[in-house]
C-alpha cells in the first residue's frame, strides 16, 4: 500500500508539472461556451425588457427572442451589465483581456502587441494553461499581434488553438455579404489596391461586388451595383447634403440574398456544430480543414456572431415577418442636438438619420430587429448543440451569453450609431446557464452593477482556476457566480473609455446619474496626462443625464446649477479612477504594433476604483 500510495503522489505531481495544479482534474472542469453577438441593443431581447421595463416589447415595438429568453430561464441573468468601450475592437479586448482600458491599453482599434512589459495571457490562453481545448468561430475583433523575434515585423495573433474565421469563409462563397481587397482579379493585377470592396454571394449567381470603381475596371460588371442594390432592396447611410450613394454607407436595411442558415452567422453556427460532431476527427469548413474536438479534454469555446452589426441584412423568412410591424421610431427632443456635449454631437452626426423619410426609418427599424429575431434562432441552435455535446459526454457545462459587444441607435438621440456613452450604447446585459445550478440559479436576476471584465474571471472560476493566485492580481473584474450569490461589497457604478470617433471620452454610470467627460485633448498617446485635473470644467465637455426623470438621457445638466455637486463629485470620482490608479498609455506602432514602451500616469488616488459611488457617501 505504502508504494502504491507513493507512485499515486509522484504521478499527481507530474501531471501538475505540465498542466498546472488547477488542471489536474479535467473531467471536473465544466465545458464553457462563450457567446457574443455584435452591435446589439438590449431591448431586442424580450426577458430583459421585461425585468427592466415590465413589458416585452421595446419601447420601438415589437421584438422575438424565444432562444435568449429560453437562457434567461434557465440561467442567471446580470441585467446591468455595461460595456466600458462602444466600439467593437475595445470593447472585445476588454472581454478578452479582463482589464479596463487604461490598464491594457487598448482604447480603440489600435493594433497591440503582446511583448509589452506589462502583458498578460489571454483569456483563451489562460484555459488553454488550465488544460482547456479552445476553438474560436465566427467574428474575434482582437487586433492582437506577435512581434517577431528580430522585431522588425509582426504576424497577427489569434490566441485560441483553432479558428474559423469570417474572411476565408466568405471567399470560399460561405456567406451572403463580404468586404475584401483585391490586388489583382482574374488573373489581372491592378495598379492600385481595391480597398475594402463588398461583394454578395448566392450559389446561382456567384460573387456580385458592390464598387462602381469595380465596374469601371472591369466593364462586364457594369450596372451590377445598381441591379443588387434594388433587388435586394439594399438602404444605406446617406447624408444629407451629399445624398445617397450606391456603393457608400452602412447598410442599414435590405434583404439577404441567402436563405436562413447560409448567412454568415449561420455558418458560424454550422460549424460550432461539425466541431462538435467531430470528436477525434477531423471536419471541412470551406477549403480548410480542422480537428474536431477531443473528448477526453474540457472545452473552452468561444462564439463571435456578427448579426446584427451593419450590414443589416435578414433571411427572406424573417424580414418578412417583421415588415408588418409598424415602429415608433426615437426622434430628437427639443433642444437636444444644441445641449449635446459637442463630442456626441460629432459622433451622432458621423450617423445623422433623423433626414430619413418615415419608410426609410421604418425599415431601418424593421429590418434591424428582424435580424435580431434571425440571430437569436441562430443562438438556440448553438446552445443545444453545445449541450447536447456535454451531457453525451457526461461533462458539466456552463454558457456565458453577451447581448452585444456594445448597443446601437436606431434614430435615438438623431443618429444610427455607437460610440458613446449612453445607455442604448452600453448596457449589455449577460446570461450565464450553468449545469451547476448552485453557481447559477435558474431564473435568478441580478440588478449589482456588472461590467465586461468580469466575464474572464468567471470563465476562469468555471475553469477551476484559483482567482486568489498571483498569475490572476491582473484581472480587474470579479467572479460573476460571487456576485450572483452576494459575496463581497456591491458595485456602485460602472465605468468606460473609448477614443473611436468621438475622441477621448469617458463616463461613470450610478443608479440616478451618468456623467461623461472629455478626457484628453487629442489621441496623442502619453501626452497630456494631467489635462482632465488641471483644465477648466467647461474644457471637459461635460454630459450629465437624470435618468429617472431622463431615462433616454436627452438632457444634459452638466451646466444646470442644480446638480452641480453632482457633476463635480462624478467627475473627480472618474478622473481618480482612470487616470489616479496606475493608468498605461502605449503608443503601439501603427498596423505593425511593434511599440512596447510604456507610459505611466503619475498614481495619485490608489485604488480608486473600490465600487462606491461618492454620491452615496455624500
Amino acid at each position: 500500500m505504502k508504494k502504491k500510495r507513493d507512485y499515486n503522489l509522484w504521478a499527481t505531481a507530474l501531471v501538475a508539472f505540465f498542466l498546472g495544479f488547477e488542471g489536474l482534474c479535467a473531467e471536473q472542469q465544466a465545458n464553457v461556451l462563450w457567446i457574443v453577438t455584435d452591435d446589439q441593443r438590449y431591448d431586442s431581447i424580450r426577458a430583459f425588457n421585461r425585468i427592466i421595463d415590465g413589458r416585452d416589447h421595446s419601447d420601438l415595438g415589437y421584438v422575438e427572442s424565444p432562444e435568449v429568453d429560453k437562457l434567461a430561464a434557465r440561467g442567471t441573468t446580470f441585467i446591468n451589465t455595461y460595456c466600458h468601450s462602444p466600439g467593437c475592437a475595445p470593447s472585445r479586448a476588454a472581454m478578452h483581456f479582463g482589464r479596463y482600458p487604461w490598464k491594457s491599453g487598448i482604447y480603440e482599434f489600435e493594433y497591440h502587441n503582446s511583448s509589452a512589459p506589462h502583458w498578460q495571457p489571454t483569456l483563451p490562453e489562460q484555459m488553454a494553461s488550465l488544460g482547456y481545448q479552445t476553438f474560436h468561430v465566427g467574428k474575434l475583433g482582437v487586433r492582437l499581434k506577435k512581434v517577431n523575434e528580430n522585431k522588425k515585423g509582426s504576424q497577427s495573433h489569434v490566441p485560441y488553438q483553432q479558428s474559423v474565421s469570417f474572411k476565408p469563409l466568405g471567399r470560399d462563397g460561405l456567406a451572403d455579404w463580404g468586404k475584401d481587397w483585391f490586388f489583382e482579379f482574374e488573373g489581372q493585377k491592378l495598379k492600385k489596391p481595391l480597398q475594402s470592396v463588398e461583394y454578395l454571394y448566392t450559389p446561382e449567381e456567384g460573387f456580385t461586388y458592390l464598387s462602381t470603381e469595380f465596374e469601371k475596371l472591369f466593364p462586364e460588371h457594369k450596372g451590377k451595383t445598381r441591379q443588387a442594390t434594388e433587388k435586394y432592396e439594399i438602404l444605406r447611410h446617406y447624408n444629407e447634403k451629399k445624398g445617397k450613394h450606391l456603393d457608400s454607407g452602412m447598410i442599414l436595411a435590405g434583404v439577404s440574398p441567402r436563405s436562413a442558415g447560409e448567412t454568415r452567422d449561420g455558418y458560424y453556427t454550422k460549424y460550432l456544430a461539425e466541431y462538435l460532431a467531430h470528436p477525434g476527427g477531423e471536419f471541412a469548413a470551406g477549403s480548410r480543414m480542422f480537428r474536431g474536438v477531443d473528448p477526453e479534454k474540457p472545452l473552452f469555446a468561444h462564439l463571435g456572431f456578427d448579426f446584427p452589426h451593419t450590414p443589416v441584412l435578414p433571411p427572406e423568412s424573417f424580414r418578412e415577418r417583421f415588415q408588418q410591424k409598424s415602429y415608433k421610431v426615437p426622434e430628437v427632443v427639443g433642444d437636444e442636438l444644441e445641449t449635446m456635449p459637442k463630442q456626441l454631437r460629432k459622433q451622432v452626426a458621423a450617423g445623422f438619420t433623423d433626414h430619413f423619410t418615415p419608410e426609410e426609418k421604418q425599415a431601418m427599424v424593421q429590418d434591424y430587429f428582424a435580424f435580431c429575431a434571425y440571430g437569436d434562432s441562430l443562438v438556440g441552435q448553438a446552445a443545444e448543440t453545445f449541450i447536447e455535446y456535454s451531457e453525451a459526454q457526461k461533462q458539466e457545462w456552463t454558457i456565458v451569453y453577451v447581448c452585444g459587444d456594445h448597443g446601437w441607435k436606431l434614430n435615438d438621440h438623431g443618429s444610427a450609431s455607437k460610440f458613446t456613452s449612453w445607455r442604448i450604447d452600453t448596457l449589455n446585459p449577460v446570461i450565464v446557464v450553468s449545469s451547476d445550478q448552485e453557481r447559477f440559479p435558474a431564473g435568478k436576476v441580478v440588478k449589482e452593477f456588472t461590467e465586461f471584465v468580469d466575464i474572464a474571471p468567471t470563465v476562469l472560476a468555471t475553469g477551476g482556476a484559483d482567482l486568489s493566485a498571483d498569475k490572476y492580481a491582473y484581472l480587474d473584474g470579479r467572479d460573476l457566480a460571487q456576485v450572483a450569490a452576494g459575496t463581497g461589497a456591491p458595485r456602485e457604478y460602472a465605468v468606460g473609455e473609448c477614443h473611436a470617433v468621438t475622441g477621448p471620452r469617458a463616463f461613470i454610470r450610478t443608479k440616478d446619474y451618468c456623467f461623461s467627460m472629455q478626457t484628453r485633448p487629442d489621441k496623442k498617446r502619453g501626452k497630456n496626462l494631467a489635462w482632465a485635473r488641471e483644465t477648466d470644467y467647461k474644457d471637459l465637455d461635460p454630459g450629465l443625464y437624470h435618468l429617472p426623470t431622463d431615462p433616454n438621457e436627452v438632457r444634459n445638466l452638466a451646466f444646470d446649477t442644480e446638480h452641480q455637486e453632482v457633476a463635480i463629485a462624478l467627475k473627480k470620482k472618474l478622473i481618480e479612477i482612470i487616470f489616479g490608479d496606475g493608468r498605461i498609455e502605449i503608443d503601439w506602432g501603427g498596423p505593425k504594433a511593434l511599440g512596447t514602451e510604456i507610459i505611466k500616469a503619475p498614481v495619485f488616488a490608489p485604488d480608486a476604483n473600490d465600487g462606491k459611488s461618492p454620491l452615496s457617501i455624500q
